[in-house]
């Protein structure tokens, strides 16, 4: 499992692990108690907000793809409900409270180490809230389909090629 960083050691009984054909891939397995340990993907949700034409986008701080523009996004929390972490993030992100309206796209593929291997992608409508950068980012605003900034990531990309390809 390429780009996963592997356990070494059980994490039921603290026994080193070894590499085995379990379920029908090579996984580390426990010397001792024999659990088998599965790598679960990291999970991120994403919302589209289109106001007057116009989408919302956040310029990222941190690297990976720092300086550059994305959907308002981040890691869905254990036990979130993925609607509710992208609306979550979108407030943390922009300072606009958003209600989910439905799902766009599920968008599979890891780009970077420490990024997502799924990103659920929603459409929001905003509610409330003043337009304000924070977070992991230090501007946000609405841009036409012909002055998009350089986007980050490719799900964002993916989103917003079908949102202008839909014209």
């Amino acid at each position: 499992m390429a780009g996963i960083e592997a356990a070494r050691f059980c994490s039921a009984c603290g026994s080193p692990l070894e590499r085995r054909m379990a379920y029908g891939h090579m996984r580390p397995v426990c010397t001792s108690c024999g659990r088998v340990h599965f790598y679960d993907p990291k999970v991120a949700a994403a919302v589209m907000v289109v106001k007057d034409g116009r989408v919302l986008l956040v310029r990222r701080v941190n690297v990976p793809e720092q300086g550059k523009w994305a959907l308002p996004a981040g890691f869905v929390d254990a036990g979130e409900d993925p609607r509710q972490a992208a609306a979550r993030e979108c407030l943390e992100e922009t300072g606009l409270r958003i209600r989910v309206t439905d799902l766009i796209d599920v968008v599979f593929g890891k780009e970077h180490a420490h990024g997502a291997s799924i990103v659920i992608v929603y459409r929001g409508e905003v509610e409330g809230g003043e337009l304000n950068a924070k977070d992991d980012a230090d501007a946000a605003g609405f841009f036409g389909p012909d002055e998009l900034p350089p986007l980050a990531f490719h799900a964002t990309r993916k989103v917003i090629d079908a949102w202008k390809a839909a014209g």
